[in-house]
């Protein structure tokens, strides 16, 4: 079988389509990855085949277009967005598409542009939606992302008034998304039902013991645990921070792919009300933290994957992203997460349902956040439960399983 994947963004987007087509390849598929030229050396590292998208990014055009998305405040205006930013390349994006759907059987797309499918459609060929984050499953159990609802409500009412916002929100994305997407030359065909329904099989790359909604859903979703890749470990690093630990667990801050407009000044905040006496690892990530003046006990590093970056953390830092969420889990350490966009206030809150995270408001982390570690290193139930849910994930291999139902799901096609 022939395989496309479709994606665009940063690792968190890109990153777990990476996993799933080593395992269609490793399962004897022929997998071909199209996304941003900023991803072709993890793509091709995986052993896929890597097919270029526009726009032609690289890692600083990158975080100032994640700087701007930040700036917007609602899930809503981000996706919003993401799609303005995308119609200068949308006839482009479609033609190299359609050249590459002629080559396939099967396209698997990011649940965040269901215009790829539409255009599989069109040409007779299967196409699956992969989804990492389950917060764009509607489910009775909570609402859209932007929509609260007082929590005091009875469960009867509460799932009803989840039902009628998830309404509301697809009816208002499904028009956000084609008035942009009627402006491309040639007309792109319009998207229908964003959450419900953009494919007869949406894979949803998230734990099913963990995340899987308590009120049944239609089949079509189909829950098949984390999709995780990650680079080689870096073995020249991991002396040089085995150095700087001294063998013990430190704090670990990584924001990934969230830019800051003063990425000095968060930095020389962060210095001055963390202990002299406490070391903590900052990754320098899209935002380019710098290392701070006289602050040996803050050391930045680089790229780093995270599960070997992980193995040196006493509790980890993060911004609530789909995949260092994931790591953090895997790793069995307990979180706190500063949610600065989209899906990250809904992973924050998942992490405390689970019992192994905390949040903090993005405004004033820098001053929180030394009581804030103390705080969970003092607490032992979260770094046990964290353990527990450890467990759990190892029992789980979402590529596997989603290779298993998406040959299933091209053989009832």
């Amino acid at each position: 079988m022939n395989v496309l994947l479709s994606s665009h963004g940063s690792t968190g987007d890109v990153f777990p389509l990476i996993a799933l087509g080593a395992a269609l390849n490793a399962a004897g598929h022929r997998t071909t990855f199209a996304t941003g030229s900023l991803h072709r050396n993890a793509v091709e590292e995986a052993g896929l085949r890597f097919a270029p998208l526009p726009p032609d990014m690289n890692g600083t055009q990158a975080a100032a277009w994640m700087a701007s998305l930040q700036r917007k405040s609602t899930p809503l205006g981000q996706l919003r967005e993401i799609y303005r930013a995308s119609r200068p390349h949308l006839a482009e994006t479609a033609e190299r598409l359609r050249v590459l759907l002629d080559r396939n059987d099967l396209l698997v797309f990011s649940y965040l542009f269901p215009f790829h499918g539409e255009l599989a459609r069109e040409r007779g060929i299967s196409t699956a939606a992969f989804a990492f984050a389950h917060n764009s499953i509607p489910s009775p159990d909570y609402p859209p992302d932007g929509f609260p609802i007082p929590s005091r409500l009875p469960p009867k009412w509460r799932r009803a008034v989840c039902r009628a916002l998830w309404k509301i929100a697809e009816r208002t994305v499904d028009k956000t998304v084609n008035r942009i997407l009627e402006t491309a030359e040639p007309p792109i065909s319009q998207v229908r039902n964003f959450f419900s329904h953009p494919a007869d099989l949406i894979l949803v790359a998230v734990s099913p013991a963990l995340m899987r909604p308590d009120t049944a859903l239609p089949e079509r979703f189909r829950f098949t645990g984390y999709c995780r890749w990650q680079r080689p470990a870096d073995q020249a690093m991991e002396a040089e921070l085995g150095a700087f630990t001294g063998g013990q667990p430190v704090p670990v801050l990584t924001f990934g792919s969230m830019a800051a407009p003063d990425p000095g000044k968060v930095m020389q905040t962060l210095a001055r009300y963390w202990p002299r006496d406490k070391k903590l690892l900052v990754q320098r990530g899209w935002a380019g933290f710098p290392p701070v003046d006289d602050a040996p006990h803050i050391r930045v590093i680089g790229d780093l994957p995270h599960d070997q970056l992980f193995r040196h953390a006493s509790v980890v830092i993060h911004h609530g992203g789909a995949g260092v969420t994931a790591s953090a889990l895997h790793a069995g350490i307990p979180q706190l997460i500063v949610p600065h966009i989209a899906d990250q206030n809904f992973f924050g809150r998942e992490m405390e349902r689970l019992g192994v995270g905390r949040r903090l408001t993005r405004k004033r982390w820098q001053r929180l956040l030394a009581r804030a570690v103390a705080g969970t290193l003092a607490d032992s139930r979260l770094a046990d439960r964290a353990q527990s849910l450890r467990r759990v994930l190892l029992t789980e291999n979402g590529p596997s399983e989603a290779v298993r139902e998406l040959e299933a799901y091209v053989r009832k096609s």
